[in-house]
């Protein structure tokens, strides 16, 4: 069995009880930390390209992707990620934004889209920065891990076969195997929203219907192993049976916190996304109705006239 203290080396030994404000301390891991401040700074870069060249780019990707990078330094650069590596119940909403509501906000900004436009085309014959984006999004590779027949089966793998095997246990014995399943939930949760965002070009683009079931496909399983961690009799996660005995807690209430977290927060997502989705299809609806609209302006309501030139003749055929 793991002693639970030694996390990160001795470092969660003298944790003071958790409270909210000591969590939302300043923690600065710095490989999150210069990730989050590069991923702010690429894209103000790249919208501020596109406004010099007087193209627009909506505020409100700009606003949902600060707030995905804001959700991923709150949860890694805070004094939360030395907490998570000593409680299960910390550690779990860590897990939970980084995967489910970061990869949401982050899509919705639509950083592919966003480099495409501002990227430099290279010269002819030659291969930049975009050409290689371009080639990397029409690639098998990308067609396989953006399939949901990859993408569900990964998302629901990230769950079970991480916490009920020895590889989290593993994992958690050093900070850089923390930082590594980090960015593995990071990943995972934007391969797995990507297709049904549909907001980025990617290799599927399913109709809003079955974007709508490939989400729904995910979200049970995610429920399940939340009620599997509440229900249990005694601790299931080696890392966590002997919390420092500075924080005051007891492994397996800790665990069933940390169930009833995964458990509640396999609905917000769905919530996001579904509000996302409609919006979305209401808009194309619209741009649809709009284009057909226009085309009978142009053609003289061709299509009516020529249905209602059938009628007339089943009509006369009938007489």
């Amino acid at each position: 069995m793991h002693d639970g203290g030694h996390g990160m080396d001795g470092m969660n030994m003298d944790l003071p009880p958790f409270t909210l404000a000591r969590g939302l301390e300043f923690g600065g891991d710095p490989f999150f930390l210069v990730g989050c401040l590069l991923g702010l700074l690429l894209y103000g870069w790249a919208v501020i390209r596109l406004r010099r060249r007087g193209d627009a780019w909506p505020m409100g990707r700009v606003v949902a992707w600060v707030l995905g990078v804001l959700t991923v330094a709150l949860v890694m650069c805070t004094q939360l990620n030395d907490y998570g590596m000593a409680m299960f119940s910390v550690h779990m909403v860590q897990h939970m934004i980084i995967s489910m509501l970061s990869p949401i906000l982050l899509l919705l900004g639509a950083p592919v889209t966003l480099a495409l436009r501002a990227l430099p085309a290279a010269g002819r014959g030659r291969k930049g920065p975009r050409e290689l984006l371009v080639a990397l999004l029409h690639s098998r590779y990308m067609r396989i891990i953006t399939h949901p027949a990859f993408t569900i089966p990964l998302f629901i793998a990230s769950l079970y076969a991480l916490y009920f095997s020895p590889l989290f246990d593993f994992l958690m014995e050093s900070r850089a195997g923390h930082i590594a399943m980090m960015v593995h939930f990071l990943a995972v949760g934007l391969v797995f929203f990507w297709p049904i965002m549909g907001v980025d070009p990617g290799p599927h683009r399913p109709g809003y219907v079955m974007r709508m079931l490939e989400l729904f496909a995910g979200m049970p399983f995610h429920a399940f192993f939340g009620i599997a961690l509440m229900m249990a009799s005694e601790p299931m996660v080696d890392t966590f049976l002997h919390p420092p005995a500075s924080l005051g807690i007891e492994a397996l209430s800790d665990q069933t916190a940390a169930g009833g977290i995964a458990w509640a927060f396999s609905e917000i997502p769905s919530v996001v996304v579904l509000i996302a989705l409609v919006f979305q299809w209401y808009k194309s609806e619209k741009r649809q109705s709009q284009r057909s609209d226009r085309a009978a302006d142009r053609d003289g309501d061709k299509d009516l006239a020529e249905y209602n030139a059938y009628l007339a003749s089943l009509n006369a055929r009938g007489q």
